[in-house]
């Protein structure tokens, strides 16, 4: 991750043209990765995330579909995407809006879930608005100061009692199925390691789980599907390549993707924008 995201003025950002759009990314690093934005209009189409989005809103106001309803985040206020969740973004006016996230995997959280309920759990499902001032001062720290492995273990715990403190009611039976961590923990390694497409033999073999069976336990414990967090895996490589200015075919074929236009399909249904916007705000 990046040293420090800590200038509320963006400094060393490219606008977009005049618009004084731009978005800023540091990681991800060790399953989190911190999110800077101030953006105009619509900007993120439908899409879905195989991680926790935590989030406050800085500037405007931000509106988004998520479960069925329309959210709108006021500054000052904390928002929680869950993972493998359907949402947008877009100002609720004419203005812009500006928010710091954090993205966080789900293995992370679910890793400090028993040190904080003294058992497995699942999931937290928490409320997409809520006031929550120290969960808010939780995200804004996150941004001040050179990331450490310590300090990273700190602001998992912290997220996770967020979370846990505006969790909703919903789904809470996730983990009600029998897990074989080791073996689903087995698989997650080798999604991480791989950058092409996995055949359903292959993690049958790693695992002793058979296929069915892994993906009911892969998602009891990291909310998403397989699939997805092999995807998302190889667009995370992606990502980090279009912001050394690599070339979008040499990108995705790096990536594991038939070619530039399924690698563009691909990224647009899970970022909410093509790879060439992406670059033009990130640069």
């Amino acid at each position: 991750m990046a040293p420090s995201l800590s200038d509320p003025a963006g400094a060393g950002l490219e606008r977009s043209c005049d618009s004084g759009e731009w978005v800023e990314a540091a990681g991800p690093a060790d399953g989190l990765e911190l999110f800077r934005a101030r953006l105009r209009g619509r900007p993120f189409s439908r899409h879905r995330h195989h991680v926790y989005a935590i989030g406050v809103t800085e500037e405007g106001v931000q509106a988004f579909h998520y479960r069925g309803a329309v959210e709108h985040s006021l500054p000052g206020q904390v928002y929680v995407l869950h993972p493998d969740e359907l949402h947008d973004g877009r100002a609720a006016g004419p203005g812009m809006f500006g928010y710091r996230q954090i993205y966080v995997s789900p293995d992370r959280i679910a890793s400090a879930l028993p040190a904080l309920t003294g058992r497995a759990a699942p999931l937290p499902f928490a409320a997409p608005v809520t006031d929550d001032p120290v969960l808010a001062r939780v995200v804004r720290a996150a941004f001040e100061h050179p990331p450490e492995p310590l300090a990273l273990d700190a602001l998992v715990l912290r997220l996770a009692e967020g979370l846990l403190r505006s969790s909703a009611a919903g789904p809470a039976g996730n983990l009600r199925c029998r897990v074989d961590l080791p073996a689903v923990e087995r698989g997650r390694d080798f999604l991480r390691s791989r950058l092409t497409m996995v055949q359903s033999g292959e993690v049958e073999a790693v695992t002793g789980l058979d296929r069915y069976q892994f993906a009911r336990q892969f998602r009891a414990v990291y909310g998403t599907s397989p699939y997805r967090y092999s995807l998302m895996r190889r667009l995370d490589v992606a990502r980090n390549r279009l912001h050394d200015a690599r070339p979008l075919a040499e990108t995705a074929v790096h990536a594991g993707f038939a070619d530039q236009a399924h690698f563009t399909r691909t990224f647009k249904a899970a970022f909410g924008m093509t790879p060439g916007r992406y670059v033009k705000l990130c640069r």
